[in-house]
């Protein structure tokens, strides 16, 4: 599989590494890139069967992580801090309990330690692979946003929905079924390193209550909440940069 990857920054700075979330592309990040370029490198790339990185037939959470690891590798990054937002948020769980060694934080977005049902997600791969992508693009903006973003941002979403419909369909539903078999209910009481978690006031697909549950079982970890749905750092960038900036600066 080829992963395609933008490192940007200044050189020395320390590195953040970002994972976009199902259905988008490493440039979902934009709103937070001016913010972190001031004090930091920043590594996006483009998750399993998403934008420009190649799929194969079959993928699992631990996969999409040694996905991150890989790229950090060939991007010549030993340590970094993470920052992943609902699939992504789930894969920087995976890499803070079992590769903590590479990072010196991980802020986990608008994620849960298990997300939604199996059913549901194998539904939903079926779907895709049957009808294409259209289906799940047009119902995106009530799970992505709060009406309100929706009646005034229309070009953000509209231009976000085309990437999602422009999703190769094997990709997408791969990364459905990595998410179907994905629990880390029992694990993530072992993870030590820093950690914060954010979440969205409205948010819909992964509620307050799953982050609350994962600050309750990870020890020492920072939670912020912002008012805003699924995807918080585009919906209201700033305050999801605040947090985001708040908290990895709090080591350097």
């Amino acid at each position: 599989m080829s992963l395609y990857y933008q490192l940007e920054g200044p050189a020395g700075a320390p590195v953040v590494v970002l994972s976009n979330s199902l259905g988008t592309t490493f440039e979902m990040w934009q709103p937070q890139m001016a913010a972190l370029l001031e004090n930091f490198r920043v590594l996006r790339y483009d998750t399993h069967g998403h934008g420009r990185t190649t799929k194969n037939e079959k993928t699992t959470l631990p996969q999409l992580a040694e996905d991150v690891i890989s790229v950090m590798d060939d991007a010549g990054v030993k340590q970094a801090h993470f920052c992943g937002i609902s699939m992504g948020g789930l894969t920087g769980l995976w890499l803070a309990r079992f590769a903590p060694e590479r990072f010196l934080s991980i802020t986990v977005a608008n994620s849960a330690a298990k997300i939604g049902e199996q059913s549901g997600w194998l539904e939903r791969a079926r779907t895709v692979r049957q009808e294409g992508m259209s289906a799940i693009a047009k119902s995106a903006p009530s799970r992505w946003f709060t009406d309100d973003f929706v009646h005034h941002h229309h070009a953000q979403v509209d231009a976000l929905c085309a990437t999602l419909a422009q999703t190769n369909p094997e990709g997408y539903a791969a990364c459905c079924e990595a998410l179907a078999a994905a629990d880390l209910r029992a694990e993530i009481g072992n993870i030590i390193l820093p950690m914060q978690f954010i979440a969205g006031a409205n948010d819909p697909v992964c509620t307050v209550a799953d982050s609350e549950f994962m600050h309750q079982q990870v020890h020492g970890s920072h939670l912020v909440t912002i008012e805003a749905s699924h995807l918080s750092s585009i919906e209201d960038a700033h305050g999801f940069n605040i947090a985001l900036l708040n908290f990895i600066q709090q080591g350097d």
